[in-house]
């Protein structure tokens, strides 16, 4: 069974950056698309971004576009979302997962994110 794992969280100012990573537990990372999709309190999932396997093509998020930076690197099996010009309603919990095809099926535990005003 694959793991994502998030990290990078925490308590940052408004205007403030956070990086966040999302560590993959097998060697076919390569093969997937990675996602960050967050859920603020009392509010549904919603997607930030998205990045194909070899990186080549990266889709946002209006609320995000311009400010959030998706990445990966294959060969750490790793994904990240930089985070610059954070504002309060970025406060989430951030998840990463994956998907082959279609619908995303691995999900990661996710990594609060708070940005006070």
């Amino acid at each position: 069974q694959v793991q994502l794992v998030e990290s990078g969280g925490g308590l940052v100012q408004a205007g403030g950056s956070l990086r966040l990573s999302c560590a993959y537990s097998e060697r076919t990372f390569n093969f997937y698309t990675m996602g960050w999709f967050r859920q603020a309190p009392g509010k549904e999932r919603e997607f930030v971004a998205e990045i194909n396997w070899n990186g080549g093509n990266t889709v946002y998020a209006d609320s995000v576009k311009g400010r959030f930076t998706i990445s990966r690197d294959n060969a750490k099996n790793t994904a990240y979302l930089q985070m610059n010009s954070l504002r309060p309603e970025d406060t989430a919990i951030y998840y990463c997962a994956s998907r082959r095809f279609g619908e995303y099926t691995n999900w990661g535990q996710g990594t609060q994110v708070t940005v006070s005003s």
